[in-house]
Formats: structure tokens, sequence, C-alpha cells
């Protein structure tokens, strides 16, 4: 048992998950992700090295934290990727990882080695044509491979699509169909507004949307599964298929009621929730020699009540309060 109390916020939630971007470089460009001039590029030196990630990572579990979700940008495109995940292996947490799959092959000894049993990829389209579009790069067919690899070698796979209308709203029965022969899940997350991804909920495709498409299509076939203990997604599955789908509506029927997580951008900026406009500079205060943990219970300790404080959907929408926020690539989902 921890010496240190619970990571709490005044609601009463518990944290006791951290998501720790390694990088806001990426190998892909997808529009809803990265605005398209790009991100600034930075020096190398205002980000977490290996060290500082583990250190930070340490302080965490110490203080009661139980899973470490890496991401990016692609987490699997900084050089010492490898090292990093093999460091945070060794701490006593459940180690899970979020990758576009392009590099996955590389590293599944790496995720053998390291306790890594689930892995999500970003698959937005089973169409290559498309998927080239949305990403601006043309990976489909390593991607796919890449999956079938993961399923192959006993991981738990989860696929998430960002759905967009006119984009890739069509492919809803589609995605399900994937999981007719595949234990995986293929999640569908409703889009989301960050700085420069021209994001209007007009181009959103709400959780309603979603389950009457698979419901004109599957009807009564599709049974509702039981959600794990502070899941983000509802969780589905269509009778007989080996894998499901699920939804994550954060925009039309958030779930902040039993949020639990935290996040640690690339460059060591805690973020106590996805939405928040606010930072906490850990990494500036490691490297100055200061006690990071009072931080970060400070941190979680003014973590608004739903969505960074936009509770309605009038203040989700409104550009001045949604564009204080990152990026999504340098947030890192």
């Amino acid at each position: 048992m921890s010496e240190f109390p619970s990571i709490t916020d005044p609601f009463g939630r518990v944290h006791d998950y951290l998501r720790i971007s390694l990088t806001e470089r990426c190998n892909l460009r997808c529009f809803y992700c990265m605005p398209e001039e790009g991100i600034p590029l930075r020096p190398k030196a205002q980000f977490m090295t290996r060290d500082e990630v583990l250190k930070i990572a340490s302080v965490f579990v110490e203080s009661g934290v139980k899973k470490i979700r890496l991401t990016g940008g692609e987490p699997l495109v900084r050089n010492d990727a490898a090292e990093i995940i093999r460091g945070l292996g060794q701490l006593p947490v459940e180690l899970v990882i979020t990758t576009n799959g392009v590099l996955a092959d590389g590293f599944i000894d790496v995720f053998k080695e390291s306790g890594i049993r689930s892995v999500n990829v970003s698959l937005d389209s089973l169409k290559p044509e498309r998927l080239k579009q949305i990403t601006r790069r043309d990976h489909v067919e390593k991607v796919l491979t890449n999956v079938d690899r993961l399923l192959d070698q006993g991981f738990r796979v989860k696929l998430n699509a960002v759905l967009i209308k006119g984009v890739n709203d069509d492919e809803i029965t589609e995605f399900i169909e994937y999981t007719r022969d595949r234990a995986v899940f293929y999640r569908f997350i409703e889009f989301m507004p960050f700085d420069g991804n021209k994001w209007n909920w007009s181009k959103g495709v709400s959780y309603r949307e979603i389950m009457e498409r698979a419901a004109e299509k599957y009807g009564e076939k599709v049974e509702r599964l039981e959600d794990a203990k502070n899941d983000t997604s509802r969780n589905y599955r269509v009778k007989g298929y080996k894998g499901g789908f699920a939804v994550i509506s954060t925009v039309s029927n958030p779930f902040c009621d039993t949020c639990n997580r935290m996040r640690l951008t690339a460059d060591g900026k805690m973020k106590n929730c996805l939405f928040s406009g606010t930072e906490t500079d850990i990494l500036g205060a490691l490297r100055s020699g200061k006690e990071i943990r009072p931080l970060i219970y400070e941190s979680v300790w003014h973590k608004k009540k739903s969505r960074g404080g936009m509770e309605s959907m009038e203040e989700l929408s409104d550009p001045l309060l949604h564009r204080k926020n990152r990026t999504m690539i340098s947030i890192g989902g």
C-alpha cells in the first residue's frame, strides 16, 4: 500500500491513471490532430529525457497511480522509446500504449518484455485512399498487417476511429463488420475541439447517431456489454462476433463523473483534464530541484467537474474557451 494519500479532486474522484506523451512528433499528419501548417519545432532540451520520464512516473506511481498509458504524437518514433518502455515496465503498474501502428511490428518483443498486453491503434478508415487523405500519409496496409500481427501474438487490441460527418461516418457498419472474425474492439470517438483542428459540432457524429446506424443493420443482435470501472467507452457487441465496438461520447454524453485521468505532456506539463486550458510545470520543478509531488496533488485538486469547466455544449462550442487549449498532438490524446 502506498505511504501517500490518494490523488483526489474536490468531487471525490480518485486519480490513478496517468497518460504520458513521449513526443509531439508523429509520422502521420491526421488533420483533426495536427494543424495543416504543423506545429512549431522546439529545442530537444524543452522535452523530458528518458531519465526524467522515469523519475516523474515513479512519483506518480508512489502516489497511487496504477495504470500508465504511453501516447504521442506517435510514441514509437522517439529514438529511445524502447528504453523508456522497458524502464516503465519495471514499475508496479499496468503499462499500455496508444500508437498509430505503423512501427508496431518492430516493438512487439519490447512490449512483451515490458509487460504491455494491451495496444490501442488509431485507424480512422479501412479504405486506403480515404485513410491516406485523413493521415496525409500512405501506411494503411502496414497498419492492418501490424494489427493482425499484434492479435496473432496475443495482445488485446482496440482500434480508435474519430468519426467525422462526410469523412468516415459512412463506415460505421464496416468498422463493426471488421470485428466479426477478429477479437478487436473498434471504438468510435466523437470529434472534439482543440486548437487548430477547425472543430464544429456540425461535423460531429453523436453517440445516438452511431447507435441508430448499428441498430438499422443489426437490430436486436446488438448487445450491451458491461463497462469496466472508469471506462470512457460504452461497449457493445453484435451477437456471434468475435470482437465488439464502443462509443466514446466526450461531446454529446460526457463521462466526467468517473474520470480518473491525468496527463503529462512531452514537455513535462501536467494537465488535470484533456480540455483544461491550465497546466502545471512538473519538468521545470524537477529540474530546479523542487519536490514535484505537492504540485501533482495541487493540480488535481483544482480540476473542474466537467470538461475543463466547459460543462454545457454552448461553452464547449465557444472558440474563446476551447482554443485556450493545446493542439491534440501536443497533448497526447
